[in-house]
């Protein structure tokens, strides 16, 4: 179940760094994005060039030469998973103590997520009572130590401070991310605008793009979930996500309502509320003057799954206003039975439609409202979903 998760490998310098080759094959076979960082040290020994061809993204070695203005604090918050290996006594110290001197170290301070530290070392440094020391820190803080094995080492010597096999190191990686909090949940999420045809060639639409459904998805399958995509989109869906393509309004209702039984249903998709009540079969012309357009309403999806709402079940909406946001969503979350509405102010900057970036305001069914400032899509679907994790946990 590592399929769409974001993992940072770190490496460090040692001549184990040759082994991080295999684990970083290993983790992309299984489906996760892999995104490596390099300390300068470990590009003594294995070329950057290796991971740039089997990674999911570039090597990134600094925090100055990096698109990013603040790339260690963006890989630290998108991470679903650090693993450093190999480890050396040096980056443990940093590590142990706070130091942010690299690119690397700088991500460790600054994440959130789970963290797996591999060390490797000769066997006289491994046995230092200052690296057992910081190995202490780090477990007492949460970090998953896997201990170096017996073996051979560099310079021809044996003996303890081996970095652990890449099969070992990704058995205890797996085993870490599939304890999410929607570990077997089976979640369906809806993304994009719907096209309501014309003509074969005109439609009534929205401005929907679907990034935010498809970082609910990307999000959702990271935490455990077994991920139903229901999308207008023509593009591929995160992996691991099972990807259902439709187009109208009426396709998505007939789609979401045969997976009603879901233990979530997170409707993030821009449904439009009003279709051409007849559609020409054959293009219409422009020299016939414009055509006299007569529209009707759509299937109320969300409605239809409040009123069969099953015992447990969780239903998100979205509410995509330009005026008095609190006041709609509010009654939006009341009129449709759901469990939480999700709003955004689709007319302020960088929020909404097309954007990168959101921010919105959670309201539950139990009367809590939670703002969320602007912030990747991607860090949106993870706020809501902690919502739903803590509704389910209820």
């Amino acid at each position: 179940m590592l399929a769409g998760r974001r993992i940072i490998l770190g490496v460090t310098g040692g001549i184990a760094a040759y082994k991080a080759v295999l684990l970083c094959r290993m983790l992309v076979d299984a489906g996760a994005h892999v995104i490596p960082v390099m300390t300068e040290s470990a590009q003594k020994f294995v070329g950057r060039a290796t991971f740039d061809a089997l990674a999911s993204e570039p090597v990134r070695t600094s925090i100055f030469d990096d698109p990013d203005p603040i790339p260690h604090t963006t890989l630290g918050q998108t991470a679903d998973l650090i693993v450093v290996a190999p480890a050396t006594a040096r980056s443990i110290g940093s590590y142990a103590t706070g130091i942010s001197n690299d690119l690397l170290t700088a991500i460790l301070v600054a994440t959130r997520a789970p963290v797996v530290v591999c060390p490797a070392m000769h066997t006289e440094m491994w046995e230092h009572a200052a690296v057992q020391n910081n190995l202490e820190t780090l477990k007492s803080r949460g970090v998953t130590v896997v201990a170096p094995e017996e073996g051979r080492l560099a310079g021809g010597d044996s003996g303890s401070g081996r970095l652990a096999a890449p099969e070992k190191v990704f058995e205890v990686i797996k085993e870490i991310l599939t304890t999410g909090d929607l570990n077997g949940r089976k979640v369906v999420v809806t993304a994009g605008g719907t096209r309501e045809a014309i003509d074969p060639v005109r439609y009534v639409g929205n401005r929907s793009t679907g990034k935010q459904g498809y970082a609910l998805a990307a999000a959702a399958v990271a935490r455990g979930a077994e991920v139903t995509l229901i999308s207008t989109v023509a593009i591929d869906a995160p992996p691991g996500v099972d990807l259902i393509s439709v187009e109208s309004a009426a396709q998505m209702h007939e789609a979401v309502l045969e997976r009603a039984d879901a233990d979530v249903i997170v409707m993030a998709a821009a449904v439009a509320d009003f279709r051409p009540v007849e559609t020409s079969d054959s293009k219409i012309k422009k020299d016939g003057g414009p055509p006299d357009l007569h529209l009707e309403a759509t299937a109320d999806i969300l409605s239809d799954l409040g009123a069969s709402k099953l015992p447990g079940q969780v239903i998100v909406g979205f509410a995509a206003e330009t005026d008095e946001l609190i006041l709609h969503a509010q009654n939006k979350l009341e009129r449709k039975n759901v469990d939480v509405i999700v709003a955004n102010d689709v007319s302020a900057p960088e929020v909404g439609f097309a954007h990168e970036t959101n921010e919105v305001t959670i309201l539950e069914a139990n009367g809590c409202q939670r703002h969320v400032s602007l912030r990747s899509k991607r860090q949106i679907a993870d706020e809501v979903l902690d919502t739903v994790a803590e509704i389910l946990a209820r």
